[in-house]
């Protein structure tokens, strides 16, 4: 037993290696003997992995579950096919200086990697990160990480500084959206395909992988690792914490394949080099739409020949970003009330259940209609001579709703910003601060809280006591919550826009403004100064949109120390206000 572990650990050390190296393999240029040696070495993991998988079957009396047989029996028949491909098929012999970079082996690397850390025990000690702690050090390891990729000789065409690399990656991690270099002419391929896997780990989160991933392989996890994650996905109770992890994956790769092949329908083939051109540009951009990111292959996002008058391709990219900024929590109950009203049309349903569609569901998607309903008549009317005119009738509807959806979060353009009037940028600024919806992608205060507070303003005005809607009363915590990221996020952007005033005295306050605005938000909107401004200006953005991204009260909680409830009270006195 102690020998089958070894081998294991040799194994999933090995396959560790092996990511690494293929970072240096892709990220440089190398010789053929270096990347003779590189193959070499893909080999002997691909094979020691083999042999591991092997043996852990072979000696283990504990069965693992069907998914993981399946997993793993379709991994090593593929690393199998991979070595015989290499060796039999391409006649590659394992000394020849000929060999040269093959992806094959490098995709069985992956798959040898994730099969070997199947076993291997994490255990998260509440003792010494909280959850917000922990998810806030999730986003820094990750952006950390982004940068020095992106800082590889292979992934730009001329090389990049380590404040733009940590700019980019910040704002693809939290699927902001902003840059100070061109993705789609200044990064190459590799670099592109790196800044795509910042802004899905981003949108989802490193924890929700690794976390998912875990359950998968093992069956299950620690109490101390569910008392976590329940916190991070804001779960029901503890036994619902892997099916809600479950049904994120699953919601968001499937929104965004379905996104992929439709934008991809949608494209003229014309406009590309090719079905791969065409294809990596659809995959690009339904995931960054998904995650509400803003990040695009083209100069001027979708405000560009070929694509601005593509309104089949804006109005799938704006259901994508809408459906990404409801929340995973509310795009489940969705799904699951669609089920059960489906069931109830077709007599399999019998019993009426209340509140299928929960109350937080409800106060969602109502806010989020009137706030969107609200945007695309202010802006069809304020901008119907200016950025409207040159589209006509159902043109200029959809271009119109594009601007009016994309400020809360989603960062694309299909009219240049700068253009625009301003009364139409003030209004965006509301529509930026507001943001998208709880546990979702996108920022800003959240819909929720906007909902909370309006609600509040009413009850105060009628002289009630408390928050009623739906024959429901809002908890007093939520109350308390959502004012407490009100009062934070105008702290945040007070203070940034503070300090790029005096660092950026070059341009003027408004773009600064909105330039903070769109970074707290993790919107990526931009009045075109993001590439001006100065070192300190692009660490205070950054900063910025990393606060934006986790929240400010997240950072006040993993701050603080929790102390505990005492079973007392004291005396209640009101204090003036008015």
């Amino acid at each position: 037993m102690n020998r089958n572990l070894k081998i294991h650990t040799v194994s999933f050390l090995l396959s560790l290696i092996g990511l690494v190296v293929m970072v240096f393999d892709f990220g440089f240029e190398h010789s053929d003997y270096l990347s003779k040696t590189y193959n070499i070495f893909y080999v002997a993991v691909i094979i020691l992995g083999i042999t591991s998988t092997s043996i852990r079957y072979y000696k283990n009396d504990d069965f693992p579950k069907k998914g993981v047989v399946v997993f793993d029996l379709i991994s090593v028949l593929f690393s199998i096919f991979v070595l015989i491909r290499h060796f039999v098929v391409l006649d590659f012999q394992i000394l020849e200086s000929s060999v040269i970079r093959d992806n094959w082996l490098n995709l069985a690397i992956l798959l040898t990697f994730i099969r070997e850390s199947s076993d291997i025990k994490i255990s998260i000690d509440r003792t010494i990160l909280n959850p917000a702690q922990l998810f806030i050090l999730s986003f820094l390891t990750i952006i950390v990480i982004g940068s020095f990729l992106l800082m590889l000789p292979n992934a730009t065409h001329s090389g990049i500084s380590f404040i733009d690399a940590l700019f980019t990656s910040t704002s693809a991690v939290c699927v902001t959206g902003l840059i100070v270099v061109d993705t789609g002419s200044y990064f190459t391929g590799l670099g592109q395909t790196i800044i795509l896997c910042l802004i899905q780990i981003g949108g989802l989160g490193i924890l929700t992988f690794t976390s998912f991933f875990s359950y998968f392989f093992k069956g299950g996890s620690t109490y101390e690792n569910q008392l976590t994650l329940n916190s991070i996905t804001s779960s029901k109770s503890l036994s619902t914490v892997f099916k809600t992890l479950k049904y994120i994956i699953v919601i968001t790769f499937g929104i965004e394949l379905v996104s992929a092949l439709l934008i991809y329908s949608s494209l003229e083939s014309s406009d590309f080099k090719g079905f791969s051109d065409q294809a990596y540009f659809s995959i690009f951009h339904a995931i960054s739409s998904f995650c509400n990111a803003g990040f695009s292959t083209l100069t001027n996002s979708f405000n560009e020949t070929g694509f601005r008058f593509n309104y089949g391709l804006q109005l799938v990219v704006i259901v994508s970003f809408i459906v990404g900024g409801l929340g995973f929590p509310i795009v489940e109950n969705i799904v699951k009330y669609i089920r059960y009203s489906v069931k109830r049309v077709f007599g399999r349903e019998a019993d009426f259940k209340p509140w299928v569609l929960n109350l937080s569901s409800r106060i969602t998607l109502i806010t989020t209609f009137i706030v969107t309903a609200i945007a695309l008549v202010v802006i069809y009317i304020l901008e119907f001579n200016n950025s409207l005119a040159e589209h006509s009738g159902f043109g200029k509807i959809v271009t119109a709703l594009f601007t009016a959806a994309t400020p809360r979060t989603a960062g694309f353009n299909t009219v240049d910003t700068s253009l625009l009037t301003l009364p139409t940028l003030l209004f965006i600024l509301l529509l930026m601060w507001i943001g998208a919806s709880p546990s979702s992608t996108g920022g800003g205060i959240k819909t929720s809280t906007l909902a909370i507070s309006t609600l509040n303003i009413l009850s105060l005005a009628r002289g009630k006591s408390r928050i009623e809607v739906f024959k429901r009363e809002i908890s007093n915590i939520s109350i308390r919550r959502s004012y407490a990221i009100i009062a934070l996020s105008l702290i945040v952007i007070g203070f940034s826009t503070l300090v790029l005033s005096l660092s950026e005295k070059n341009l003027s306050l408004f773009d600064l403004v909105f330039e903070t605005f769109s970074a707290y938000s993790t919107v990526g909107l931009s009045l075109g100064i993001t590439d001006r401004l100065s070192e300190l200006g692009k660490l205070v953005i950054i900063f910025t949109m990393f606060v934006g991204r986790v929240s400010m009260l997240t950072v006040v909680v993993a701050v603080f120390k929790k102390i505990k409830q005492k079973n007392y009270d004291y005396p209640t006195e009101e204090i003036l206000i008015n």
